[in-house]
Protein backbone atom coordinates (compact mmCIF):
# COMPACT_ATOMS: atom_id res chain seq x y z
CA UNK A 1 0.00 0.00 0.00
CA UNK A 2 1.43 3.36 -1.04
CA UNK A 3 1.87 6.00 1.58
CA UNK A 4 0.81 9.51 0.71
CA UNK A 5 3.49 12.12 0.13
CA UNK A 6 3.60 15.53 1.69
CA UNK A 7 4.85 17.96 -0.95
CA UNK A 8 4.98 21.70 -1.40
CA UNK A 9 3.89 23.24 -4.68
CA UNK A 10 4.68 26.84 -5.55
CA UNK A 11 2.24 28.81 -7.69
CA UNK A 12 2.42 32.57 -8.21
CA UNK A 13 5.02 33.00 -5.48
CA UNK A 14 2.88 31.18 -2.91
CA UNK A 15 3.63 27.78 -1.44
CA UNK A 16 0.85 25.24 -1.08
CA UNK A 17 1.46 22.16 1.06
CA UNK A 18 -0.32 19.11 -0.34
CA UNK A 19 -0.75 15.48 0.62
CA UNK A 20 -0.87 13.40 -2.55
CA UNK A 21 -0.52 9.91 -3.92
CA UNK A 22 3.01 9.23 -5.18
CA UNK A 23 1.60 8.75 -8.69
CA UNK A 24 0.24 12.33 -8.66
CA UNK A 25 3.45 14.11 -7.67
CA UNK A 26 5.02 14.44 -11.12
CA UNK A 27 1.80 15.69 -12.68
CA UNK A 28 1.26 18.28 -9.97
CA UNK A 29 4.81 19.58 -10.21
CA UNK A 30 4.55 19.78 -13.99
CA UNK A 31 1.21 21.58 -13.76
CA UNK A 32 2.59 24.15 -11.31
CA UNK A 33 5.49 24.85 -13.68
CA UNK A 34 3.06 25.33 -16.58
CA UNK A 35 0.92 27.67 -14.50
CA UNK A 36 3.95 29.75 -13.51
CA UNK A 37 5.11 29.91 -17.13
CA UNK A 38 1.65 31.04 -18.23
CA UNK A 39 1.56 33.64 -15.46
CA UNK A 40 4.90 35.00 -16.66
CA UNK A 41 3.64 35.09 -20.25
CA UNK A 42 0.46 36.98 -19.28
CA UNK A 43 2.42 39.44 -17.15
CA UNK A 44 4.85 40.12 -20.00
CA UNK A 45 2.15 40.42 -22.65
CA UNK A 46 -0.43 42.48 -20.77
CA UNK A 47 -0.32 45.31 -18.27
CA UNK A 48 -1.75 43.32 -15.38
CA UNK A 49 -1.20 44.57 -11.87
CA UNK A 50 -3.25 42.08 -9.87
CA UNK A 51 -2.11 38.45 -9.52
CA UNK A 52 -5.74 37.39 -9.15
CA UNK A 53 -6.49 38.68 -12.65
CA UNK A 54 -3.53 36.73 -14.04
CA UNK A 55 -4.59 33.59 -12.19
CA UNK A 56 -8.14 33.99 -13.49
CA UNK A 57 -6.81 34.22 -17.04
CA UNK A 58 -4.67 31.12 -16.48
CA UNK A 59 -7.69 29.24 -15.15
CA UNK A 60 -9.72 30.32 -18.17
CA UNK A 61 -6.95 29.26 -20.55
CA UNK A 62 -6.58 25.80 -18.99
CA UNK A 63 -10.34 25.28 -18.73
CA UNK A 64 -10.89 26.30 -22.35
CA UNK A 65 -8.15 23.90 -23.48
CA UNK A 66 -9.78 21.07 -21.54
CA UNK A 67 -13.21 21.91 -22.95
CA UNK A 68 -11.88 22.09 -26.50
CA UNK A 69 -10.24 18.68 -26.13
CA UNK A 70 -13.54 17.32 -24.84
CA UNK A 71 -15.43 18.84 -27.79
CA UNK A 72 -12.84 17.59 -30.29
CA UNK A 73 -12.95 14.09 -28.76
CA UNK A 74 -16.75 13.96 -28.94
CA UNK A 75 -16.78 15.07 -32.57
CA UNK A 76 -14.03 12.63 -33.57
CA UNK A 77 -15.57 9.89 -31.44
CA UNK A 78 -18.96 10.26 -33.09
CA UNK A 79 -17.42 10.19 -36.56
CA UNK A 80 -15.47 7.06 -35.65
CA UNK A 81 -18.60 5.36 -34.31
CA UNK A 82 -20.48 6.18 -37.52
CA UNK A 83 -17.63 4.79 -39.64
CA UNK A 84 -17.55 1.59 -37.59
CA UNK A 85 -21.33 1.20 -37.98
CA UNK A 86 -21.01 1.60 -41.76
CA UNK A 87 -18.18 -0.95 -41.85
CA UNK A 88 -20.23 -3.40 -39.78
CA UNK A 89 -23.15 -2.97 -42.14
CA UNK A 90 -20.91 -3.63 -45.14
CA UNK A 91 -19.45 -6.71 -43.44
CA UNK A 92 -22.90 -8.01 -42.59
CA UNK A 93 -24.03 -7.52 -46.20
CA UNK A 94 -20.91 -9.27 -47.48
CA UNK A 95 -21.29 -12.21 -45.13
CA UNK A 96 -24.96 -12.66 -46.06
CA UNK A 97 -24.01 -13.12 -49.72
Amino acid sequence: MDEKLRIKISIADRVYPLTVEPSQEEGLRSASKKIDAMIKQFEESYAVRDKQDVLAMCALQFASQAEQKHIDYNVDGQETIERIKRLNLLLDQYLEN
